[in-house]
């Protein structure tokens, strides 16, 4: 099997959806259950605990969340009930959705266990990086911002999929690397439009890359994640490092210098490493 383009590619992957070949990675139902819940305004507090405390590796790790410095309170969470009480039902979606991402970044084979590795492993940078960049944008969430981070190369998993049985990518990582960068923000869109995320977040996964977005005058959790994500991959062999920021709209939107280092902004550092510690 040879691919001359990356388009030519993208077409063998709707080629194997259409054919049932190929699963896109799906949401856990506690997510979707907990999602849909919180969205439609129905759930109790109590009938939230409820849904969550039935998945006992869930309920544990949300415990841990609760009682991280991030959203530490005075009195230790030591049930599912507090933290939903401390954290409110639309946090608890956007975490419950966030914390339950690392299961899709399971290799399907030694093979490939270094891939998805580095891509969840960018996820969490990346998203740690967003949650921060939130606090100087008002109107954007946190933990959305948080949760963006985590979506953005989502697109790359369904490649990982298929690549082990096609040769040409699979024993050359070089190819496999260009494939990935290329062919992963419209297949992100696939699994957004399929998993039905809010509008403002889905267009995350195939638009963090157009680097001359500027859609509107209001910052957006596309501009957060894109001036993370050229943050995490400052001084590597990426190929976006090539991306003049002085050229991103993106920065001044969020009312930053091109030239910012985030890092060096009061906080920001602190609240980065947080995060990493949290998701990790």
């Amino acid at each position: 099997m040879q691919f001359k383009s990356v388009q030519d590619f993208l077409v063998h992957v709707q080629e194997e959806l259409d054919a049932n070949r190929l699963v896109l990675p799906t949401l856990p139902d506690i997510a979707l259950k907990v999602r849909d819940a919180v969205s439609k305004g129905e759930a109790t507090s109590q009938e939230l605990a409820d849904m969550i405390v039935t998945d006992a590796a869930l309920s544990t790790r949300l415990i841990q969340v609760a009682n991280s410095p991030l959203y530490k309170g005075s009195v230790e969470v030591n049930s599912i009930q507090m933290a939903v009480t401390r954290l409110g039902s639309s946090t608890i979606k956007t975490l419950i959705t966030s914390m339950v991402m690392q299961q899709m970044f399971s290799p399907s084979s030694p093979l490939l266990e270094e891939y998805f590795r580095d891509t969840w492993e960018q996820g969490i940078n990346v998203s740690s990086i967003s949650r921060a960049l939130a606090s100087f944008v008002p109107h954007l969430n946190p933990d959305e911002a948080m949760l963006a981070g985590l979506i953005h190369q989502i697109g790359k998993l369904p490649i990982l999929m298929l690549v082990e049985n096609i040769p040409e990518f699979r024993d050359s990582p070089s190819r496999l690397n260009k494939l990935m960068e290329k062919a992963h923000p419209p297949i992100g869109k696939i699994i957004m439009d399929t998993w039905d995320f809010p509008y403002d977040l889905k267009s995350v996964a195939s638009q963090y890359v157009n680097f001359q977005r500027n859609n509107s005058k209001k910052a957006d959790y596309v501009d957060l994640v894109q001036v993370a994500f050229l943050q995490s991959i400052a001084g590597t062999d990426h190929p976006a490092c090539r991306v003049d920021w002085n050229l991103v709209p993106s920065f001044s939107k969020l009312g930053l210098e091109s030239d910012a280092e985030i890092l060096e902004i009061d906080g920001v550092s602190e609240e980065i490493e947080l995060t990493q510690a949290m998701l990790s």
